[in-house]
């Protein structure tokens, strides 16, 4: 990871987000269409789909509640994270929160087809992409 012109050391804490950051880059279209399968399931919803590391990785439901009390324990530093869940346009957009090494980091992106022309053309049911994305993000923290 590159600051300003000057590498920064890969430690633990931070390796697990560059890793989320290229499954989430490499699985744009899967993670897209499993987002909107999601919400057409749930339908509107408080909730913001999760990645939680550990203590294998799996996908989980974010309540807003959660992350408003979170926040206050950690004396607001999660607003600006509040304020892109409020923001959030799932019919445009794909939203997660990658939960790992008691850290949380944001995954945001609009796909290219956006995340409803993505569910039909990979025209697969939310379990089995679940499953997919599971493995594959497995099998890339492994490595």
């Amino acid at each position: 990871m590159t600051f300003f012109g000057s590498p920064q050391p890969e430690t633990p804490e931070t390796k697990w987000r560059q890793q989320l950051n290229q499954f989430a880059k490499d699985n744009q279209q899967e993670l897209a269409a499993l987002a909107w399968g999601l919400f057409l399931e749930r339908g509107e919803s408080d909730e913001t789909l999760g990645i939680d590391l550990n203590p294998t990785p799996h996908f989980v439901y974010c309540p807003k509640t959660a992350i408003e009390e979170l926040n206050r324990k950690a004396n607001n530093q999660l607003q600006e994270i509040l304020g892109v869940v409020d923001a959030h346009q799932p019919e445009k957009e794909v939203l997660i929160i990658g939960i790992g090494n008691e850290q949380l980091k944001l995954i945001q992106f609009e796909p290219e087809p956006p995340p409803p022309a993505c569910f039909e053309q990979v025209a697969k049911d939310v379990d089995t992409l679940l499953e997919q994305l599971q493995q594959r993000l497995t099998q890339q923290l492994e490595s």
